[in-house]
């Protein structure tokens, strides 16, 4: 597959101090991806210290990954509009911050409302960060690699932040994991002041309103599935018809809206859609597991906070080692087979590691379920970056990199909100709902194929 070049920069043009530029970009994103998995194995100590449920602890996951997942959708036109760079360095000054407030909340839902203005943050990192690689690298081999290694720089969040967070915990508890984030926002933002990140500014519109509507619509639908998981009916009634109406008018807005949230002609494709049903499903799986494992770990096989990062080592060193691998297939055939591979991947081990709980097996077994899965991951995100910033249409490089990551962190809220739901019937149980949910994805983009390339 040949892949476009980029519309924000000839051909012929090659940025100077790039490298640094790369290297700044991605620990932004690091520290976005360290800050969703960094305070899993947390969990424990957390609910003790603010006596809080499982469904407290969901909504602590959850409003960093529902704001997150909102905003990204209007981050990426705003990336468009205002400038990548600085969108991106302002969105990693304001973690940075909320992340200290966040070391200092003194109850449960003082932690939710800053771990939401962590999300809004994290929103306007992302998808600028992907129209500064584009900007960076115009070349279409060398953009797959970049990405790659963003994707790889990245993914060692996925792999420290489990073992981080253990250390932390087990020698400052919970409230620790979260100041961290400063002294990491301080590097990115000393990597990323190089003339060579800097893009141009477009003509945008946002619409804001629809995009608030798209936030509640999101939120409420979250709302109902953990009261149902917690047995609260009336409550998951009340949200579940609210989350319908919020539908209804977010639809009449898009509809009626010169800047809708959603990029239309993108949505027209099956093929755009299935891939980004794959990436859903893929942080479907991946955030639900690091949800669910962490209270078994601890709370069931008694393993302290650093011995829980620890197991999760399988699941998480292939983010780290994998995605170099993957980009080079991806640069040489194109990313519809590392995409297939990583769903089936995934699909396999979410049933390997809900079989080790049916049968009671042991940690070897856990542990073959979680190099499984971690592979399928690493192979199947970067491949689906590529395929769908390919099909961004001239101009709306950030905006379709909001889309897709505001995609997959739906996915992650969803995981956390039913696999959490399905914990009530057992943890076995909530990772079979995994597996099957790769499974559908797998089955629907093998079925219709990867994006079009923009023409």
């Amino acid at each position: 597959m040949t892949l476009p070049q980029s519309p924000t920069v000839p051909a012929t043009s090659t940025p100077r101090g790039r490298a640094p530029a790369l290297a700044g970009i991605s620990l932004g994103y690091f520290m976005v991806l360290l800050d969703m998995t960094v305070l899993s194995v947390a969990e424990p100590d957390l609910a003790s210290s603010l006596r809080t449920s499982i469904g407290g602890l969901q909504w602590a996951t959850t409003s960093y990954t529902v704001a997150f997942a909102a905003l990204l959708l209007s981050a990426g036109a705003l990336a468009d509009r205002r400038g990548a760079e600085r969108v991106f360095r302002a969105g990693i000054a304001a973690f940075g911050l909320a992340s200290l407030l966040s070391a200092f909340a003194p109850s449960l839902w003082i932690l939710i409302v800053l771990r939401a203005l962590l999300g809004v943050a994290a929103a306007a990192c992302v998808p600028a960060s992907m129209a500064m690689i584009g900007r960076l690298y115009p070349e279409p081999a060398a953009r797959a690699r970049a990405i790659a290694t963003w994707a790889a720089v990245s993914g060692a969040a996925v792999a420290a932040g489990p073992i981080a967070g253990g250390a932390l915990v087990g020698w400052a508890g919970w409230r620790s994991v979260f100041l961290i984030n400063g002294p990491i926002g301080l590097i990115v933002l000393l990597l990323t002041m190089g003339p060579a990140v800097r893009c141009p500014r477009g003509e945008r519109r946002i619409d804001w309103l629809a995009q608030l509507a798209a936030a509640l619509v999101l939120a409420l639908l979250t709302d109902g599935v953990i009261a149902a998981g917690s047995g609260a009916w009336s409550h998951a009634l009340w949200s579940s018809t609210a989350c319908a109406v919020a539908t209804a008018g977010f639809l009449t807005l898009e509809r009626r809206s010169p800047a809708p949230v959603l990029n239309r002609n993108l949505l027209r494709d099956g093929r755009v859609r299935a891939g980004l049903l794959a990436g859903a499903a893929v942080t479907f799986a991946l955030t639900g597991a690091l949800f669910v494992l962490p209270l078994l770990l601890q709370q069931q096989w008694h393993l302290s906070a650093l011995a829980t990062g620890l197991a999760f080592l399988p699941l998480t060193v292939p983010f780290a080692v994998n995605p170099p691998v993957t980009g080079r297939i991806v640069a040489r055939v194109g990313p519809r087979l590392p995409i297939l591979a990583g769903l089936t991947l995934l699909s396999t081990g979410g049933a390997v590691l809900a079989a080790t709980i049916f049968t009671s097996g042991g940690y070897p077994v856990l542990a073959l379920g979680l190099l499984i899965s971690g592979f399928g991951v690493s192979c199947a995100l970067p491949a689906l970056v590529t395929a769908i910033v390919n099909a961004a249409p001239a101009g709306t490089a950030g905006s379709v990199g909001g889309l897709l990551n505001a995609v997959r962190q739906v996915g992650a809220t969803l995981g956390v909100a039913v696999m959490g739901a399905v914990l009530s019937a057992g943890t076995g149980w909530a990772l079979l709902t995994s597996a099957a949910v790769c499974a559908v994805a797998l089955a629907v983009f093998a079925f219709t194929g990867e994006p079009n390339a923009a023409s």
